[in-house]
């Protein structure tokens, strides 16, 4: 088996539909296996998903357990070579998981990738980061990202400064779409799962790093994602927000882990 294509279903039966479509329409010329993870929703997915794609694996999770132990599911059940960590709001177009599995085949030293990720409409969406530090929360849950020397700050934290074109090594990967090589998957580890939602993909792009591996951005591959982040909140209002306190305490799990030093890799 060459690719595992892990997909987490919560409350998305409509997207996880479009999204299978786009791999079954679109699928990788070397053999695949599509994995779709239930979390608890209540939303008749994996019936619909046995009725309408039955050549897939299917999850059914008792529990909400999170993105982390839910993907972590997946995972335990691929047998792929390569595992591909797709949320249900990617389309996936014709070629695009073969050349994703060819930057692999070609770059051994690479545990972790993403592709480019653009917006329906073509535009760029920012899906590589650098380390974060302890200011991060501070400047994403309040205006102050708004003002001066906070927006600065974001502005280089979501690397604005390099134009996305150049297929070039990150500090980490929004968790969207990465694909991850199994062998240095066995090494580094599954997903954390003390990370209900939030901060997952941060944590395991940094241990990639630590474990001696590259973690690539691949400009050449291009995913559309029809993303609305739940998060996004630039106001003092969001503060009463229950996805707001479980991304801050996401944060605060991530520097009692590591601590507030920024790495260098």
């Amino acid at each position: 088996m060459k690719l595992s294509i892990i997909i987490l279903n919560y409350k998305t039966a409509g997207l996880v539909r479009q999204c299978l479509r786009g791999i079954f329409s679109n699928p990788p010329s070397e053999p695949y296996e599509v994995i779709v993870v239930d979390n608890a929703s209540g939303d008749l997915c994996l019936e619909r998903v046995a009725q309408d794609f039955p050549q897939t694996q299917r999850i059914k999770l008792e529990v909400n357990c999170g993105y982390a132990a839910g993907n972590n599911a997946g995972l335990k059940m691929a047998q792929g070579e390569y595992v591909l960590i797709l949320n249900p709001d990617i389309t996936v177009l014709e070629g695009k998981l073969d050349q994703l599995i060819r930057f692999m085949d070609k770059n051994s030293k690479v545990g972790l990738a993403g592709p480019r990720l653009v917006n329906p409409d073509g535009s760029l969406q920012y899906s590589a980061y650098r380390w974060p530090s302890w200011w991060l929360p501070l400047f994403r849950r309040t205006p102050l990202g708004s003002w001066g020397w906070g927006r600065r700050f974001l502005e280089h934290y979501q690397m604005y400064d390099w134009d996305h074109r150049t297929n070039q090594p990150v500090d980490w990967l929004l968790g969207a779409c990465l694909i991850v090589r199994r062998s240095a998957l066995n090494k580094v580890g599954l997903l954390d799962e003390r990370y209900f939602l939030y901060v997952e993909d941060t944590d395991w792009c940094r241990r990639f790093w630590q474990a001696g591996f590259q973690v690539y951005y691949i400009a050449e591959v291009e995913f559309v994602h029809f993303h609305e982040r739940l998060s996004a909140q630039a106001s003092f209002g969001g503060l009463f927000s229950r996805v707001t306190w479980i991304h801050i305490a996401s944060w605060l799990k991530y520097f009692k882990k590591w601590g507030i030093k920024v790495p260098h890799r």
